[in-house]
C-alpha cells in the first residue's frame, strides 16, 4: 500500500505547484504499477521463484520428493515376503486339490444312499459353501488388517486354515451318522472359507507392498505359483494315495478309509506354513502409515518473510489417506470394487474350471478314473506355475491391461475348440486342450495379483482388496463347479463350461479397459518403492516430467496457503474457499 500525503493551504485553495506535484505523484504511481506488473511476469517465468514465492496456488501443491521419502526394498526381503505368503496360498489350494480330486470318492462317503448325480451336486455345494463364507471373512478381516497390520491377520488366517483342513480327515461318514454326514463337512468348509476371506487378499496386499514398483507384477505372480503348486501337490497326494491303497488293500480302500490320508497330511504342512508365516515382518508401506496424525488444523511453516499453511496427506485427501471402515470402503471405492469383481470373475471361472471342476468333469462326464483325472491335470498345473512369472514380467514391461486383454481374447477363442478336444476321446487331444486352457489362466491370475491391490490406497488396501476379491471369487469362482455341473444336468450339453467361461471373459476384458494402468507406478497412498539407489536417483531427477510419478497419490505434505509478513502487518492470499477452509 502507498501512503497518501495531503498538504493543506490556507482557505483550502490549491496552488499551481501543488497541481504539478499531484501530476508527478500520478506518473510515479503508474510507473510503479508498470514495474510491479513486469516483476510479476518475471516471477511467473521463474521456476525457482514460482516454487518458493508464488502467492496463489491452483490446488494444494504437494512438495517434491526427497531421497528419504523413497522406500528402498532389498530383494532378499521381497523373497522372504513372497515365501512367507505363498505357503498360505499353498495350504489353501492344497485343500482345493484334495477336495476337487476326491469329489467322486467323497460323494460315496458322505452321500451314501442318495442318487449319484444328486450326491455329486451335494459335494460340489460343499465346495461352494466355503466360498459363500469368504465375503464375511473379507468384510471382517480386511478392515482389521488395515488397522492392526497385515502380518497379524495373515498369521491368524493361516492357523485357522491348517486346523480346519486337518479336521476334515476326522469327520464321520454317512455309514456312521447317515444323511447328517455333509453337515459337519459344510461347517468346516465354512470355517475354511472365513479364514481364506482374509488369506489371499492379505497375501496379495502384503506382496504388493513389499515389491519394487517396477517389478510388482513379477513378484506378485509368485503368490499364485504357491497356489497352483499347492493344488498340484494336493492332486498328487490323492493320486499316490489312491494308487497305493487300491494296490495293497483293494478297490474299496479309498472309500473305506484312505480318503482321510491326504487331509491328515495338512498337519505337518500346516506346522511348516505357520512357522514361515510367523517370521515375516510387517510391510514397509503399512509401517509408514501414521494413524495419529492430527487432522484438525494445518501447520504453519516459515521461510524468510513468507508464511506457508501446510497440510498433511489426510487433510489434503481424506478419501485416499484416511483409514476407512467397511462402509467407508464401499462409499469411496464402489467403482473400483465393481470393476475389480469383473476381473476376478473372468480369471477365476476359468481357473476353477481347470483346477477344481476338471477332475469331476473327466470322471463323471467322460468316465475317466480318479487316478487318470489327477495325472492328466497335474502337468498342466505345473505348466501354469512356470508361465505365471513370465506373464507377470510381461505385465511389468508392457502393462497389466494388454496382458489381461490378450488372455481374455485367447480364452474366448480357445474354449469351444478345447472342449471339443476333451470330448474327442483321444488322450493326446485331451492334454493339448488342457494346455490351451492353461495359457489364459496364467495371464489372468498373474495380472489380478498385482492389479487389484493397486486399485486401493494403502490405508484401505487390505479392506478394499478383501471385499473385491472375495465377493468376485465367491459369486463367480468357487460356485463355478456347482453351476456348471447343474447346467450340464439341466441342458445335457457338455459344452456348458466353455460357454460359461466365455461369458465372463468378455465381461472381464471390457471391465479392465475402464481401469487405470498401474504398471511401474507407486501404489496409491504410498511412496515410490525401488530396489536400487539408481532407481531412486532416476525418480528424483524425473519427478516433474515422468507421468508415472504422481505426487497427488503420495503421502506428502502440501501447501494450501501463503502470505508475506511486512513491517506493518501481514499480506495474506488464499486461492479459494476450499483453501481457507483447510487453513481454518
Amino acid at each position: 500500500m502507498h501512503s497518501k500525503s495531503t498538504t493543506r493551504t490556507s482557505h483550502g485553495m490549491k496552488t499551481s505547484s501543488e497541481a504539478s506535484m499531484a501530476a508527478a505523484r500520478s506518473a510515479t504511481q503508474k510507473e510503479t504499477q508498470t514495474r510491479q506488473a513486469e516483476e510479476e511476469r518475471k516471477v511467473a517465468k521463474s521456476d525457482r521463484t514460482r516454487k518458493h514465492h508464488r502467492i496463489r496456488f491452483p490446488f494444494p501443491r504437494p512438495r517434491n520428493l526427497q531421497r528419504d521419502d523413497i522406500v528402498m526394498v532389498e530383494e532378499d526381503s521381497v523373497k522372504q515376503a513372497v515365501l512367507g505368503t505363498s505357503v498360505g496360498n499353498f495350504m489353501e489350494w492344497f485343500d482345493f486339490g484334495i477336495y476337487g480330486y476326491l469329489t467322486v470318492v467323497m460323494t460315496t462317503v458322505f452321500t451314501k444312499g442318495i442318487p449319484n448325480s444328486l450326491g455329486v451336486l451335494i459335494m460340489l455345494l460343499g465346495f461352494a459353501v466355503s466360498f459363500l463364507a469368504r465375503p464375511l471373512g473379507g468384510f471382517i478381516l480386511g478392515p482389521l488388517g488395515d488397522r492392526i497390520g497385515r502380518q497379524k491377520v495373515l498369521f491368524i488366517t493361516m492357523s485357522v486354515m491348517a486346523v480346519s483342513t486337518s479336521l476334515i480327515g476326522a469327520l464321520p461318514s454317512a455309514a456312521q451318522i447317515g444323511l447328517w454326514a455333509p453337515v459337519p463337512l459344510y461347517v468346516l468348509k465354512m470355517i475354511q472359507g472365513f479364514s481364506t476371506g482374509g488369506e489371499y487378499a492379505g497375501a496379495a496386499t502384503y506382496v504388493s507392498e513389499f515389491s519394487p514398483d517396477r517389478r510388482r507384477g513379477f513378484f506378485s505372480s509368485w503368490l499364485d505359483v504357491g497356489s497352483y503348486l499347492g493344488f498340484a501337490v494336493g492332486a498328487g497326494a490323492v493320486a499316490v494315495t489312491t494308487a497305493i491303497s487300491e494296490h495293497y488293500w483293494g478297490i474299496d480302500a479309498m472309500v473305506n478309509w484312505a480318503w482321510r490320508i491326504p487331509y491328515f497330511l495338512a498337519i505337518p504342512l500346516g506346522v511348516i506354513a505357520v512357522y514361515f508365516r510367523s517370521r515375516i515382518p510387517e510391510t514397509p508401506h503399512f509401517e509408514l502409515e501414521d494413524p495419529d496424525v492430527d487432522m484438525s488444523k494445518p501447520r504453519i511453516s516459515k521461510r524468510g518473510r513468507w508464511r506457508f499453511s501446510i497440510v498433511g496427506p489426510k487433510q489434503r485427501d481424506e478419501r485416499m489417506f484416511a483409514t476407512h471402515s467397511l462402509r467407508g470402503v464401499f462409499k469411496h471405492f464402489h467403482k473400483e470394487i465393481l470393476l475389480g469383481i469383473a476381473l476376478v470373475a473372468a480369471g477365476n471361472t476359468l481357473g476353477y474350471i481347470l483346477t477344481s471342476y476338471m477332475p469331476t468333469y473327466l470322471s463323471h462326464e467322460l468316465g475317466e478314473s480318479t487316478t487318470n483325472s489327477a495325472m492328466a491335470t497335474i502337468p498342466v498345473l505345473v505348466l501354469i506355475t512356470i508361465l505365471m512369472p513370465f506373464a507377470g514380467r510381461l505385465s511389468d514391461r508392457y502393462g497389466r491391461k494388454p496382458v489381461f486383454v490378450t488372455s481374455a481374447v485367447i480364452a474366448v477363442a480357445a474354449m469351444i475348440p478345447a472342449f471339443m478336444l476333451i470330448n474327442s476321446g483321444n488322450s493326446l487331444a485331451m492334454h493339448l486342450s488342457l494346455i490351451m486352457l492353461a495359457l489364459p489362466v496364467a495371464g489372468y491370475i498373474s495380472v489380478i495379483a498385482s492389479a487389484l491391490p493397486a486399485l486401493f490406497p494403502t490405508a484401505s488396501r487390505f479392506g478394499g482388496m478383501a471385499i473385491t476379491y472375495n465377493v468376485g471369487v465367491s459369486l463367480f469362482g468357487g460356485t463355478t463347479p456347482f453351476f456348471v455341473q447343474g447346467l450340464i444336468e439341466l441342458t445335457g450339453n457338455a459344452y456348458m463350461p466353455a460357454f460359461y467361461v466365455m461369458l465372463f471373459s468378455v465381461i472381464g476384458g471390457i471391465a479392465i479397459l475402464f481401469l487405470p494402468e498401474t504398471a511401474g507406478k507407486n501404489l496409491m497412498g504410498s511412496m515410490p518403492a525401488v530396489s536400487s539407489a539408481q532407481e531412486a536417483s532416476e525418480i528424483l531427477a524425473t519427478q516433474q516430467i515422468d507421468p508415472k510419478i504422481d505426487l497427488d497419490t503420495m503421502p506428502v505434505d502440501a501447501v494450501t496457503e501463503a502470505w508475506k509478513v511486512s513491517g506493518t502487518g501481514e499480506q495474506k492470499t488464499s486461492h479459494n474457499a476450499n483453501d481457507q477452509q483447510l487453513a481454518r
